[in-house]
């Protein structure tokens, strides 16, 4: 079969190394894919928001199952397009990724059903926002309703931060559109954990758990990023918690969606916060997070193919979904001076073998005339390694970072260690 994969990061070179391994299989185009994936993949310079452009290339190229996997398209209806042009997809309908798309509206959808998040306010007026920020208890957190590239966000600590937040966010508009409404909620304490999960409509399979580490510098200090790196499965997710979300969360959303007329097909990603009254929703992605898919695909055992084909064809319960009984780390290697001012072009080192079996997914790449693959972006690319233990993947893969060289490289050299303290804590 010839699959269309639209995007461009590593999450992408990710789901295409894990489909491109189906005997289902046979061609991947990637729209617009990087430099890196050119193995693996076809890339056509065609934006993952351009989406009458990819109607196009669909007319004119033979394609029997496409796979959406940024927000920005899911939110703009891509899948709705492709699949009234006849291409089954991998990936919710438009009024299925508003539960990314809107914070607001999925703030309101866990109220109205019970599931269990951090209270909240809405907010479309800026002075009554101000108002707010003024009797609420500190520390406070102010969300941008719309996409945000993951950055809209922020976590007040002080009144004074919060005034701040909403400047950036309703006048100054650094968000532009998305920053129209905001949620102020009530900031939660204890651990994030990130489940991804495949869902037809009627059942959830949750996949393994992991854990993302957010902030640029070691010890979590620094500006936030899309993600410095990852590990998984989570150690504060154990069998217990994890009966508890299907009960409380993660069922009752899929019900919900489905009751609201949105039935929601694809990756559903719940962030969740286990606090002292139990797990809450954070946030909800309509789709795989990254870096969180870089950790999580590897130990996939099942076809991955036949697990996105059976959500289209909602027959996901006849269908195995099985994890490896192993550890992931994933270290990102990032621009020097990511997430604010850096510079790019510089020649990517590759061995043709890593060591340990890591895997590398490319994020920001480009190739040149001569076809060197050079750094185009802030997060240039990610290494996974997996291991009997959580500590051994940690080792493994940062082993295997050190044979990835460009210049300008920076990564944290942490990712995990809050992981193994948790396992202390045991």
């Amino acid at each position: 079969m010839t699959i269309l994969v639209i995007g461009s990061g590593g999450r992408e070179h990710a789901i295409i190394q894990k489909l491109a391994e189906s005997p289902k299989v046979n061609k991947i185009y990637a729209l617009p894919g990087n430099g890196g994936m050119t193995d693996i993949a076809e890339c056509v310079a065609i934006g993952a928001k351009d989406i009458p452009a990819i109607c196009e290339f669909v007319k004119n190229n033979p394609v029997d199952f496409a796979v959406v996997a940024p927000d920005d398209p899911l939110v703009l209806g891509c899948v709705d397009a492709l699949e009234e042009m006849g291409i089954p997809c991998f990936g919710p309908r438009k009024n299925a990724a508003e539960i990314e798309g809107s914070k607001v509206f999925s703030k309101n959808l866990m109220k109205k059903y019970g599931i269990p998040t951090a209270a909240y306010e809405v907010f479309e007026d800026y002075d009554k926002a101000m108002a707010y920020v003024e009797t609420a208890p500190s520390p406070l957190v102010v969300k941008a309703d719309g996409l945000a590239l993951g950055k809209g966000v922020l976590i007040c600590q002080t009144r004074e931060e919060a005034r701040d937040a909403l400047k950036e966010i309703m006048e100054d508009k650094v968000f532009g559109a998305s920053g129209s409404r905001v949620v102020i909620e009530e900031f939660l304490e204890g651990p994030e954990v990130s489940v991804l999960s495949f869902t037809d409509g009627k059942v959830v399979v949750p996949m393994v758990s992991s854990m993302d580490h957010k902030r640029a510098g070691d010890n979590d200090t620094g500006l936030n990023t899309g993600g410095m790196g990852t590990i998984a499965p989570n150690p504060y997710y154990t069998a217990e918690i994890a009966a508890e979300c299907m009960e409380k969360i993660f069922l009752p959303t899929m019900n919900a969606m489905n009751t609201e007329g949105r039935t929601f097909k694809g990756c559903l990603y719940f962030g969740l916060m286990l606090t002292k009254k139990g797990p809450m929703v954070i946030e909800y992605n309509c789709r795989f997070g990254d870096p969180e898919t870089q950790v999580v695909l590897p130990l996939l055992e099942s076809d991955l193919f036949t697990i996105m084909e059976a959500v289209a064809e909602e027959r996901l319960a006849e269908v195995e979904v099985k994890f490896a009984e192993q550890n992931a780390c994933c270290v990102i290697m990032a621009s020097d001076g990511y997430p604010k001012k850096y510079e790019s072009g510089f020649p990517i080192t590759i061995p043709e073998k890593l060591k340990h079996n890591a895997k590398v997914y490319i994020a920001g790449a480009k190739r040149d005339e001569n076809n060197t693959l050079l750094t185009a972006g802030g997060r240039v690319l990610g290494v996974t390694a997996c291991g009997n233990t959580l500590a051994d993947a940690i080792a493994l893969a940062y082993d295997a970072a050190a044979d990835v060289q460009f210049a300008n490289a920076y990564k944290r050299n942490d990712i995990g260690q809050r992981a193994l303290a948790a396992y202390d804590e045991k």
